[in-house]
């Protein structure tokens, strides 16, 4: 059985917490549903901004707002703070330019 240890020994890893973090990214990329979710848990329990909520999902600012609608989640348009507003532009920007 694989252990995180094995890894950090082989010189493969910094440390155990390195590890996990790389392992989790993987899993992310592997399976684009769970980031999905986690967005979700993270919007609800957080308070994530709409636009950060949809950045770690890796969709659009759009197709995060029609996922939270379908799911029947409440959705806080406007922010709050200044890295609301900060993460919001930066998120818009990363859509735009995709859409160039």
């Amino acid at each position: 059985m694989l252990d995180v240890q094995h890894f950090v020994e082989a010189r493969l890893y910094k440390n155990e917490e390195a590890v996990i973090q790389d392992a989790l990214r993987h899993l992310l990329r592997a399976r684009p549903e769970l980031r999905i979710k986690l967005a979700i848990y993270r919007y609800q329990k957080e308070n994530i901004s709409l636009a950060k909520a949809a950045t770690l999902a890796g969709i659009s600012w759009a197709q995060m707002k029609d996922i939270l609608m379908e799911k029947g989640i409440s959705l806080r348009l406007g922010v709050e703070t200044l890295t609301e507003a900060k993460d919001d532009i930066q998120a818009l920007r990363q859509e735009l330019e995709g859409a160039s």
